[in-house]
């Protein structure tokens, strides 16, 4: 049995924040210090709290915009092309690659299609479709925009590790593939930010609002991100780094879509 020390209690903590701080770095392009001696390994258990995380910073952006008098229309575009910024256009890369290797009818060649870089038609359209959507429904989202920002980023991130805990991995190595050889089962599926993101889905009960509501937006919430995982696994037999990132935007914009129902 290993002792417990001061010295074992600095090494985790160094290893925790250096996880914690690795996960911002490479999810989103907030700047964080070289000298803070990264870890980016574990990246992928952060996930879905550094999606809350860039949910709220969207949301605060948005609360600005509203007193500041800017119209919702525009404020939803500012807000869509903030989220592109904030995370580098990381995933929405990964949704037009993916859509590219899907128009390939030849399974065999649609690994090979994902790795060019070029974007063809089917990605440009792919990537136009999820910035329509995003734009379209936080437009119609006039309350609780601070909510479902927050719960889209979280689910769609959250579906991402699911299809990393549960699905092949396609390439022998790959932008994604140290997220595969990480992952636990079941603690990184419920997680921290596993927990957090189910609480945000019950701030409207602080309105007032009914227990049907908050619980409808847990399971739409987890159904599109479980879903659109197994889609994408269903298509390729498994899953890249460009499906990962593609499960996350499509799981956000569909989500938003379907809070429409919900919010008007």
């Amino acid at each position: 049995m290993k002792r417990f020390t001061l010295r074992r209690l600095g090494q985790w903590g160094s290893r925790f924040w250096g996880s914690f701080f690795g996960a911002i770095a490479f999810y989103t392009c907030i700047p964080i210090p070289i000298r803070w001696a990264l870890e980016f390994r574990w990246v992928a258990r952060w996930a879905p709290l550094i999606g809350l995380l860039i949910g709220a910073i969207l949301g605060i952006v948005d609360s600005g915009l509203q007193q500041l008098g800017v119209p919702i229309l525009t404020r939803s575009a500012v807000i869509v092309v903030s989220w592109i910024a904030l995370t580098g256009g990381l995933h929405l890369d990964g949704v037009m690659d993916t859509a590219d290797g899907l128009a390939v009818q030849d399974r065999q060649r649609r690994l090979e299609v994902m790795a060019d870089s070029a974007t063809g038609a089917f990605g440009a359209m792919a990537g136009t479709a999820i910035l329509l959507l995003k734009t379209a429904a936080l437009t119609d989202l006039e309350t609780y925009r601070g909510v479902a920002l927050m719960a889209s980023a979280g689910w769609g991130r959250w579906g991402q590790v699911v299809a990393i805990a549960f699905y092949p991995y396609l390439k022998p190595t790959g932008k994604g593939a140290f997220h595969k050889e990480a992952i636990r089962i079941p603690q990184d599926i419920l997680s921290v930010g596993f927990f957090l993101l189910l609480g945000v889905c019950g701030l409207p009960l602080l309105y007032g609002t009914a227990w049907g509501l908050s619980l409808s937006i847990v399971v739409g919430g987890s159904a599109i991100a479980l879903l659109t995982g197994a889609y994408f696994n269903r298509k390729l037999g498994g899953h890249t780094g460009d499906t990962y990132g593609a499960v996350v935007e499509w799981t956000e914009s569909l989500f938003l879509c379907l809070l429409t129902s919900f919010f008007h």
